[in-house]
């Protein structure tokens, strides 16, 4: 299940992506545009922020923008950074990898086998998926 935190960096990155051409965006003014927790949204705007996607300006006229363009920050990346690992089990994952516990034999485990297949397939959309391809969606759900 995708998590808050994650949901909320992405909800944050598609509202500065459509408004890319404005000056930066006050956290007051994303948390009440996407009715998210301002405490909360300082936490993972500084996360974004420490990982390169973000600018942030103080003082008047201040607050963040992105620091890439939207075609560039992909979900895979997002995620890896609010809530570490893709893989749904610790043995299938590629960059937090740890062997489960009770596990006896990984290679003719058929659970693990699954998993990373899994694994695979949710990488591969969230390695494609952009946050301009999420305000295209967006774009393309308004219009219907």
């Amino acid at each position: 299940m995708l998590s808050k935190k994650t949901k909320y960096a992405i909800k944050a990155l598609v509202v500065l992506g459509k408004n890319m051409d404005q000056p930066p965006m006050q956290i007051s003014k994303i948390a009440e545009t996407e009715r998210i927790p301002k405490k909360f949204l300082e936490q993972i705007l500084l996360d974004l922020r420490n990982a390169g996607f973000l600018y942030s300006k103080k003082g008047a006229g201040g607050g963040y923008s992105l620091n890439r363009d939207p075609k560039e920050i992909f979900l895979v990346s997002i995620m890896r950074i609010t809530d570490g690992p893709i893989a749904m089990v610790p043995c299938a994952s590629l960059n937090f990898y740890h062997k489960c516990d009770e596990c006896h034999q990984e290679s003719t485990c058929g659970i693990r086998d699954v998993f990373v297949d899994v694994r695979d397939a949710t990488l591969k959309i969230l390695s494609e998926t952009s946050i301009a391809d999420i305000i295209k969606r967006e774009t393309t759900l308004i219009s219907v």
